[in-house]
This record gives structure tokens, C-alpha cells and sequence, in this order.
């Protein structure tokens, strides 16, 4: 790869990854073209020199965040082990996790808009779902199949609107109240 190729590929990756940031902060549609590429430190004009077009973008910055996210999972299902559905729900509905959505959970912050987007974004997100479910199952104590898919489905639910609501609303009263309960009704699955 040349030097020119080789800058280019790393610029590019700055931008899919300042992206895939930004849209978990603000949504799908909450940044535009030139804002993003002048915050990455490049002109609007050369956005067109890395992606064919913003959905594009869309669609990398979300595989981007994506890959982060099942980075993080790979703790609750190597063989060895020990975590538990527990865990899990204590890291997603941490105040770390609410106050920190460009970091967080992807399927949670950009929810609405993915409703709303192109069938491949969509496909994106559903892979993405699938993924994630299958993480929860795993870390279910059930020893059927279609109790463990349950609960996974449900477990995600909780957790997705948990998240969503906590960060919608301005009473910190409330935030708690919906962190906490979800908190105390996800971690009865296991019992």
C-alpha cells in the first residue's frame, strides 16, 4: 500500500469512528456531513474521496460500533467464563453506560432513527440484535431453547428502554428509578 493509500485508509477510519461516536450521541441525523468532516479536521468536499454517499457512512460507522460492542461482549462468552446475566445487566445499566451514550450500547442510541433508514442500515442493526441476543442467551440459566430465547428478548427489551428512557428524562429521581428497577427485575431471570 502506498504512503498515499496508507494515509488515506487511516483518515478514513478517523472518520467512520468520529461518526460512529457522534451518531450514538446525537443520532443518525443529529450531525451532517460538513459539521462531522470539519470536526475530523477535513473539508466537506473530500467526504466524497472516502464514502459513495452518507448512508454509506451510516453503514460504517455503524458496523464500527458494532465491532466495538462485540469486542466487549467476548468476556461473557469465552469458555471459561465465570459472568452472568448479572453482570451484565449491572455494566448496561451503569451511570457509566448512561452518561457516556458515544461510547455505549449502538442498538440503544440509535434506535429510533434506524426505524427509520434504509434496509440495509436496518439489516445492519438487526445482525447486530441478533448478536446481541445470542450473548444473553447464553448467560441465561434456563436449559431450553426457547425459554433462554425468551428471556433473552425480554432481558434486551428492559434493557434497550431502560437506557433509552434514563437518557430521555430530566428527573435524576426518575433515571435511578428506571435504572434500578431494571436492575432488580433483569437479574430475577436468573433465579
Amino acid at each position: 500500500m502506498s504512503r498515499s493509500q496508507a494515509e488515506k485508509a487511516v483518515i478514513h477510519e478517523h472518520i467512520v469512528n468520529l461518526a460512529a461516536e457522534r451518531f450514538r450521541e446525537v443520532g443518525l441525523n443529529g450531525i451532517g456531513v460538513a459539521d462531522l468532516m470539519k470536526e475530523a479536521g477535513r473539508t466537506g468536499g473530500g467526504f466524497y474521496k472516502h464514502f459513495e454517499s452518507r448512508e454509506k457512512l451510516v453503514e460504517e460507522a455503524l458496523q464500527s460500533a458494532f465491532d466495538k460492542r462485540a469486542k466487549k461482549l467476548e468476556p461473557y462468552t469465552a469458555p471459561d467464563s465465570t459472568l452472568q446475566l448479572a453482570d451484565f445487566v449491572e455494566s448496561y445499566l451503569s451511570e457509566r453506560h448512561l452518561n457516556s451514550p458515544g461510547s455505549g450500547c449502538a442498538l440503544a442510541a440509535v434506535m429510533n432513527d434506524v426505524a427509520r433508514s434504509s434496509e440495509a442500515v436496518r439489516d445492519l442493526y438487526t445482525r447486530e440484535l441478533q448478536n446481541e441476543l445470542a450473548v444473553i442467551a447464553t448467560l441465561t440459566t434456563s436449559k431450553q431453547p426457547a425459554k433462554k430465547r425468551a428471556q433473552a428478548l425480554l432481558a434486551m427489551s428492559a434493557l434497550v428502554g431502560a437506557i433509552g428512557l434514563s437518557r430521555a428524562v430530566s428527573d435524576d429521581k426518575l433515571k435511578a428509578e428506571l435504572l434500578n428497577t431494571g436492575k432488580t427485575l433483569l437479574k430475577a431471570l436468573e433465579g
